[in-house]
This record gives structure tokens, C-alpha cells and sequence, in this order.
């Protein structure tokens, strides 16, 4: 049978396009998504990994903790990047969805309260200075300087930290606060850190909040404020490596995690491949990207979790505050 050109053209058409679904179906994605502190680390072994692994796509998202875990209980995402324990309605929507999850301790973060360059008045606070700051009674109510401390201006404080899906903003309330999520509503929120480190640069009376990689990032725009904490007993301590492998910067050191779907990593060769690079290359890229880096004994520890796909928490469904990088490895898991 002789074909007309129209017919050519079109039997051309249709196999360009299962060329085409071909190539889709050969990508092998790995999807990743969740705290805005990870993501650096997670990009970074992303890009390493792809120049190995070529037929493989790494996504990585930024939808805060809370937003990569509720797509990650909902079985969306391979991986969820998170700066701060899994909770238990988070454990509890997973388990309703029938997702087992393996927890993975990356390195260590020092939580960093940053102040503008020309703030000459506030290098120094205590945890309860900014518990009177940042507490949900504060609202409309400790406006000035001088309400923290009496020496210090009578100017109007403006406030700039995470959104309330942050993981950051989980902990940082926990920690200051006593309360995961209990903090004061009038501030200018973002999970874009960013934008964060644009408002307090741009204001002498700003404060706010966030991972320390985003802070030595912009070190030379803004300056960290040293925390006191009367538990600590070491009086005001600067946010830096070597106080958080010390366990002196208290009480805002704070383990950071992958969460890995044990499905993905049963039946999708590429998850597992990545996990393993991620676990064998993240010492290096944790230090590039300004984390602290675990000993290799807990990453050797993680190998083995992830190795024996052995799920569960260690943290009961919520943060641990003060915890330093000893205590988090002891930690028995808990399904």
C-alpha cells in the first residue's frame, strides 16, 4: 500500500512521540522535598550524584518541614528533608497511609538569632530575653528595645523568622519558648530565608532567625547575637562548629535529617543508589555548605540503619531540646 505524504508526516509524528515517552519512562526521578536548612545539603549531593548517575533526575523542593512531610505521609516524595523530628501526627498520618519511613541523622545546625549590622546594643541575649520577645503573650506588647532590656533604645523592634511550617520555626519555639509552635503572630514571616536576610539587613532594629549556613552565608551583612543560657552555665556563647561539637551553643544545636520512604528504597534502585551517596559524601558537603559534620561513627550508624532498612524514630514523636551529638547517637529507634 502507498502511502500520501499526510500519512508519512503523521506516522513520523507518532514516533517521535514514543521516542519521546521512551526517553521520559527511562528517567529515573528521585523526588525530595521539605526543609528550606536541608536544602543546601540535599542540592548540593544532588548535583554530585547526577554527574555520576546521568539517566537519573534528583528534585529537590522547599516546602518547609511541615509542608515536605505532609506530602511525604501522603507517599509524594521519596525523601523528606527535615530540621526537626518527625512528629506524631506526622507518624500517625503515615502509618493511616501505610508509609514506613527511616530516619537519617545528617549533621548538626546551630540555630543562629542574627541582628543588623549597626544594632551596637544587642550582641548579647538570654534565652528569657527572647522568650519575652518571641512568647504568643508578646503580641502587640513588646514592641520597643527597651521593653527587653531598660538601657537599650526606645525604638520599635522589627521581627523577621520562619513560616509556621518551618521545622526551624518548630524548634526555635520549643527551644525558647517551651512550646513547639507557641510564638507570637506579628512578625514578617517567610520559609524563604532569603527574604529573611534582607529584613533585618535592611532595618538597625531588626532581629530574626534562622539555619547558621544562611547566616555564614551573610556574615559579612549581619551580625549573630551570642545566646545565654542560665542551663548551660558558660555564659553567652557565640553560634560556630566548634561550640556545637563542644555542645556548648545550647540550647539551639540541633540535628538535621533525611527521611527516606522504605518503599522507594526497596523497589526504586535509583533511591537507594542516592541514599548511599548521600550517607558516603554528606561529611564532606555538610562542611562545604557551613553545617557541622556528625563523627563518621554516626554516619557509619546511619549506613547500618539504612543498609538493614531498619524504620522508626528516635525521638518520640517530637524535638529534644539541648541534645548534643553524643546523646543523638545513643538514641535507641523507636517504631
Amino acid at each position: 500500500m502507498k502511502l500520501k505524504l499526510g500519512q508519512w508526516a503523521a506516522l513520523a509524528a507518532l514516533a517521535v512521540s514514543a521516542s519521546a515517552g521512551m526517553a521520559r519512562a527511562a528517567e529515573k526521578v528521585v523526588k525530595v522535598d521539605g526543609s528550606s536548612t536541608v536544602a543546601p545539603v540535599s542540592e548540593a549531593t544532588a548535583e554530585e550524584f547526577q554527574k555520576t548517575m546521568k539517566d537519573v533526575k534528583v528534585t529537590v523542593g522547599t516546602s518547609g518541614t511541615g509542608g515536605g512531610f505532609k506530602k511525604f505521609c501522603r507517599g509524594e516524595t521519596d525523601i523528606s528533608d527535615a530540621s526537626r523530628p518527625i512528629q506524631q501526627k506526622e507518624i500517625d498520618e503515615a502509618k493511616k497511609n501505610g508509609i514506613e519511613f527511616i530516619e537519617l541523622p545528617i549533621c548538626f545546625d546551630a540555630l543562629t538569632v542574627v541582628i543588623n549590622k549597626d544594632n551596637t546594643w544587642a550582641d548579647t541575649m538570654t534565652v528569657d530575653e527572647l522568650k519575652k520577645l518571641w512568647e504568643p503573650d508578646a503580641a502587640g506588647k513588646i514592641t520597643k528595645w527597651n521593653q527587653i532590656r531598660p538601657e537599650w533604645p526606645d525604638a520599635k523592634i522589627e521581627l523577621y523568622g520562619p513560616g509556621t511550617d518551618s521545622g526551624t520555626f518548630d524548634y526555635f519555639t520549643e527551644a525558647v519558648n517551651g512550646k513547639s509552635k507557641a510564638s507570637r503572630p506579628d512578625y514578617t514571616a517567610s520559609e524563604d530565608d532569603n527574604i529573611l536576610v534582607k529584613g533585618v539587613e535592611g532595618s538597625k532594629n531588626a532581629i530574626g532567625y534562622f539555619g547558621f549556613s544562611y547566616y555564614m552565608a551573610h556574615k559579612d551583612r549581619l551580625k549573630a547575637v551570642k545566646i545565654d543560657w542560665k542551663q548551660n552555665k558558660n555564659g553567652p556563647v557565640e553560634p560556630s562548629k566548634e561550640n556545637v561539637i563542644k555542645g556548648t551553643y545550647q540550647p539551639l544545636s540541633r540535628p538535621l535529617f533525611i527521611y527516606v520512604n522504605k518503599k522507594s528504597a526497596q523497589t526504586k534502585p535509583e533511591v537507594r543508589k542516592f541514599v548511599e551517596f548521600y550517607l558516603n559524601n554528606v561529611s564532606k558537603l555538610a562542611e562545604e555548605v557551613k553545617y557541622v559534620a556528625l563523627p563518621e561513627a554516626a554516619y557509619e550508624m546511619a549506613k547500618s540503619r539504612f543498609a538493614k532498612l531498619e524504620t522508626g524514630t528516635a525521638f518520640g514523636g517530637h524535638s529534644e531540646v539541648g541534645m548534643s551529638i553524643e546523646e543523638l547517637m545513643k538514641k535507641p529507634l523507636q517504631n
